[in-house]
């Protein structure tokens, strides 16, 4: 079995894996981080995104071994580890964004990608937040509330919140 080694939520790891192995069968089963949600199998939900050197990526998409050498961030990774949210996090609740949340991870991890890719002290559009979001699919037809908390979530961290 291939070795492989990567970083991830800023621990580096070596992990063996079978070359079909998929990035959320390596994370929620052998590393046990089942934030990581699998919805669909087939990258039309949404649900299993993670950021993969920065990037929103939808983890049933990608091989465990296109990873190797990369920085992998999941959803455990947002709170701080004195337990103090992130400000997607204290935004999806605050704007009730949660709903169900079996689409929560992956839409905190795609916010996240389009707001740590902003440069200091911009707040993208409603256009550009929904574009980000695209491909994230909520059954509980919440898209209003979880825009709103991206909104909010992207003032919070342009002011420098966090």
């Amino acid at each position: 079995m291939p070795l492989l080694n990567l970083t991830i939520n800023g621990r580096a790891l070596q992990a063996e894996v079978e070359p079909q192995t998929l990035l959320v069968e390596l994370l929620r089963e052998q590393l046990a981080l089942t934030g990581t949600h699998v919805g669909c199998d087939t990258a039309q939900c949404g649900c299993c995104t993670v950021l993969l050197d920065g990037d929103a990526v939808k983890s049933c998409s990608v091989l465990a071994l296109q990873a190797a050498g990369r920085a992998v961030t999941t959803v455990e990774c947002l709170a701080a580890a004195d337990g103090t949210l992130h400000p997607v996090q204290e935004a999806f609740v605050a704007c009730h964004g949660l709903q169900c949340g079996f689409c929560t991870p992956g839409m905190m991890m795609a916010a996240t990608g389009l707001l740590q890719a902003q440069p200091p002290g911009r707040v993208p559009d409603e256009a550009e937040i929904v574009q980000a979001l695209e491909g994230n699919l909520c059954r509980c037809t919440g898209y209003v509330n979880i825009v709103a908390a991206v909104k909010q979530a992207a003032q919070a961290m342009a002011e420098g919140t966090r």
